[in-house]
């Protein structure tokens, strides 16, 4: 099985001529319920968040998820059991097919604070990989603002956060040539990697109004590469706050 080489914050194997298997994960700590917790949410919201990085990562790409392993670093019960709802929620949410779940727990020791590891399996087809796809001119496109820690929870109600509808909206846009999630290495770490995959140099806005340093956690901002006259109509048809980062030479 050959890996396949990318920037991007996933792992590629051709596993044949017709199929390519792409791992993508993400994890969590000190943000949950318990008591040594740094932020302080439900389970349900850390297990939503950690699976949609990853399914994010995955959805990017082009790639179809068929299974999750869940590592939970807390008890089944409570704790674990609030975790896996939210987690296949947010399955349910992204997938009309939601993919299988296979998860461990801590059965031996009292855990006073929160983990979580979530890793997704997805395939995809060779010529339907959306990665190295940028072209020279492409301008690079935010959408969603950064948000980290208690932020997050404040962006998810007000809508102003990118989720895994926005990627399965921009999949289907013609001029849409490629997608990435941002997370905690932020705007500009993710926009390199989009034009260091197609031998591309970022050319920077002048005076971008996003915060390109800033880490965006939870995935709360996605990237696009797209036509250079289209960032009008992506606007409208987006629907959520979308911001210029730069273009692509």
């Amino acid at each position: 099985m050959q890996s396949l080489n990318t920037s991007r914050d996933l792992s590629l194997f051709e596993l044949d001529r017709k199929r390519i298997l792409v791992v993508t994960c993400d994890s969590a700590g000190a943000v949950g319920p318990k008591p040594f917790d740094y932020v302080r949410v439900n389970g349900r919201t850390v297990g939503k968040l950690t699976a949609r990085v990853a399914l994010m990562e995955a959805l990017s790409v082009g790639a179809t998820p068929f299974g999750v392993a869940v590592a939970l670093c807390v008890e089944p019960q409570p704790t674990g059991a609030q975790i896996l709802k939210g987690i296949r929620g947010e399955l349910n949410y992204a997938s009309s097919r939601p993919p299988i779940i296979l998860q461990s727990s801590e059965k031996n020791f009292k855990v006073k604070q929160t983990g979580l590891g979530v890793t997704v399996l997805s395939i995809a087809a060779p010529e339907s990989l959306r990665m190295k796809k940028c072209r020279s001119g492409d301008a690079v496109m935010a959408i969603g603002t950064p948000h980290v820690g208690e932020e997050v929870l404040q962006g998810e109600r007000n809508g102003s956060i990118s989720d895994t509808r926005d990627i399965q909206r921009l999949l289907k846009i013609p001029f849409v040539h490629e997608i990435i999630p941002v997370g905690s290495q932020g705007i500009l770490h993710e926009a390199k990697i989009l034009a260091k995959d197609s031998g591309l140099k970022l050319r920077l806005q002048p005076e971008p109004s996003i915060d390109i340093l800033k880490s965006a956690g939870p995935a709360t901002v996605t990237l696009c590469a797209i036509s250079n006259s289209r960032s009008a109509l992506l606007r409208t048809t987006i629907g959520k706050g979308v911001s210029a980062v730069g273009t692509l030479r």
